[in-house]
């Protein structure tokens, strides 16, 4: 269940010192080949973190031999020096694996205006290669938590090859992409412009669509790595719908560990005048705070999501909606149907259906409730 579970990959996770409590903090996931081909995307925010403005660069061509991640600092927002760590530490992978440093993704995650260590993360690297093993993804997925309170790693079985994923994220997971690093690799045989279609078509309808609290961060990366080991080269659809899975069980992942949340949400739009308008629409509901915080104290409000619904210019008539929470209809016609104490919101997982009536696409974005724990973690974090 590991980034290392697909042949031709080495992973390790160790503690270089960065963080404060001497856990494990630096990752390394390297790309044995025989192909190297690769695919990333980045955050949305015009605010971009130093490894972000270097790994953009890296990935242009394709090619990625190995990616190093830390956590316990972002390395966002410190100046010309912190470029340079980043600079640094790629040169330093690039050193012991023998390869150019400008195929080396470099990731950060943590506080904003935090210096990274140079001397721990570069002294941290001799010690992250010397630990590199076809065992070591479960480490190198430790090493990346921030305020997670699991690892997340996922593998999806291919007909003689296979994708694994790790991820770290638990907070501000907005679009796009959300508050999260996520490495990818797999053994197929997939030429990177594929690679880059299929990743894309996989964020698109998982992590574009987890939406917690709104809040985009300065660092988000998915990058997806090929070797080629296996030797089978799947069809596209297959490895895409393959991928996909991938994705939508990390951004699962990700929103069950949401900090403090008390539910998990999945917002369904039916009957949309187009896919966008249905994302729109499910979007503005998961950011509402009046209905996250009502679905926190198990009050089925629909109100809330017609109001919601209100703010978009999507297509549909505002005197003809249709909502259900839970399988119950609360809502038809924009008017009350089934009594609201039908609907239980007291389990963990939430439904919410919307019925625009303006055409045939639909699409679902997830979210957690508003919850006390959130604002106290969220209050405290950079303590």
């Amino acid at each position: 269940m590991t980034v290392t579970t697909p042949a031709g990959f080495r992973a390790a996770g160790i503690p270089a010192g960065l963080k404060s409590t001497g856990a494990k903090d630096l990752a390394l996931v390297v790309n044995d080949g025989p192909a190297f081909d690769s695919a990333s995307v980045f955050t949305a925010n015009r605010c971009k973190a130093n490894p972000i403005l270097w790994s953009q660069e890296v990935v242009k061509d394709g090619v990625v031999r190995a990616v190093v991640l830390n956590s316990g600092g972002a390395n966002c927002y410190t100046g010309p020096d912190g470029f340079q760590t980043t600079h640094a530490v790629a040169e330093k992978v690039g050193s012991v694996l023998g390869v150019a440093p400008g195929d080396v993704v470099v990731c950060s995650t943590g506080l904003i205006g935090l210096a990274n260590d140079r001397d721990h993360l570069l002294a941290g690297v001799d010690t992250a290669y010397a630990a590199l093993s076809g065992d070591g993804g479960a480490d190198a997925a430790t090493a990346i938590m921030t305020t997670d309170s699991v690892s997340k790693q996922v593998v999806v079985e291919g007909a003689g090859w296979s994708i694994g994923g790790m991820a770290k994220g638990a907070g501000m997971l907005a679009p796009q992409l959300a508050t999260m690093l996520v490495i990818l690799t797999t053994d197929a045989v997939v030429p990177a412009a594929d690679l880059d279609q299929a990743l894309r078509a996989a964020t698109r309808v998982s992590f574009d669509r987890l939406d917690s609290d709104g809040c985009m961060s300065t660092n988000d990366t998915v990058t997806v790595m090929a070797s080629g080991a296996s030797g089978i080269t799947p069809t596209l659809p297959d490895f895409t719908d393959a991928l996909t899975q991938a994705c939508t069980d990390l951004a699962m992942q990700l929103l069950r560990d949401a900090e403090g949340a008390d539910h998990e949400i999945a917002i369904t739009v039916l009957n949309a005048a187009s896919e966008d308008d249905a994302v729109e629409a499910g979007r503005s509901v998961a950011r509402s705070n009046l209905f996250k915080a009502a679905v926190f104290g198990n009050d089925p409000n629909w109100g809330r999501v017609l109001a919601s619904i209100g703010t978009t210019q999507a297509a549909f008539d505002p005197a003809d909606l249709d909502v259900a929470m839970n399988g119950v209809w609360v809502c038809r016609s924009s008017t009350p149907d089934a009594d609201p104490a039908l609907v239980d919101l007291k389990p963990r997982e939430v439904s919410v259906t919307i019925d625009l009536k303006s055409g045939d696409a639909r699409a679902t974005v997830w979210t957690n409730d508003l919850t006390h724990a959130y604002v106290h973690e969220n209050s405290a974090y950079s303590s």
